[in-house]
């Protein structure tokens, strides 16, 4: 929990659970469709309101600063049951920086609306994506932080799609995370690089190399 003044000081660097919720309907929906949520416990802070879609955008940027080390790892997952929440609790319990989260974020609704050719990104069908980001603030800490974030990817890698939503990679692991994350896209994508990019130039973590034909 951050030094935020919408939260109990007694919370203040404790570990804690925060559920986020976003609704785009009409407002008296989208209160009667959170209510069970707000009755749920005594939750330590409340900040699910009315906001505009800018301040939604921009709500966690706080938490990302920059200047900041971060390593992260993700999967895309069929659904959320029971054996990966309790594998989720157990490696957030193992966390070594207080700037670091075990995320399972949802998908669903639009996504799944349109056919995987669509556009670049495969899975689709995914209902969620695990997101395991460490962040910390030394270069002297960066061996214990990567390797919580990698052991608990290689823990929970089990209960993913087989797809992989690409973020923070070394250079060594982009290739084959590139490959699950665009699936059947990713010839397609190659010609299209080729044709526009054939030298590689915009060629950054989430490379796409050019096709050679």
């Amino acid at each position: 929990a951050p030094p935020a003044p919408w939260l109990d000081k007694s919370v203040h660097g404790q570990m804690i659970v925060m559920l986020l919720a976003c609704y785009s309907g009409k407002l008296e929906d989208g209160e009667k469709l959170v209510a069970p949520l707000k009755a749920l416990g005594r939750p330590v802070g409340d900040l699910l309101q009315r906001r505009p879609y800018v301040s939604l955008q921009n709500l966690l940027d706080a938490t990302q600063p920059k200047g900041r080390r971060y390593y992260w790892k993700s999967e895309y997952l069929p659904g959320i049951e029971p054996d990966l929440l309790a594998k989720q609790r157990e490696h957030a319990g193992r966390i070594t920086s207080p700037h670091s989260a075990v995320i399972v974020f949802q998908l669903g609704g639009a996504i799944g609306d349109r056919p995987v050719s669509h556009s670049a990104v495969g899975n689709r069908d995914a209902a969620a994506v695990l997101n395991i980001a460490a962040s910390w603030e030394k270069p002297e800490d960066d061996a214990a932080n990567v390797e919580w974030a990698r052991s608990s990817w290689r823990d929970m890698k089990r209960f993913s799609t087989g797809g992989t939503y690409v973020n923070f990679l070394t250079e060594e692991e982009t290739g084959d995370r590139v490959a699950a994350a665009y699936g059947k896209n990713l010839a397609r994508l190659t010609e299209v690089k080729a044709r526009w990019d054939a030298n590689n130039l915009f060629r950054m973590n989430k490379n796409i190399p050019p096709s050679a034909g």
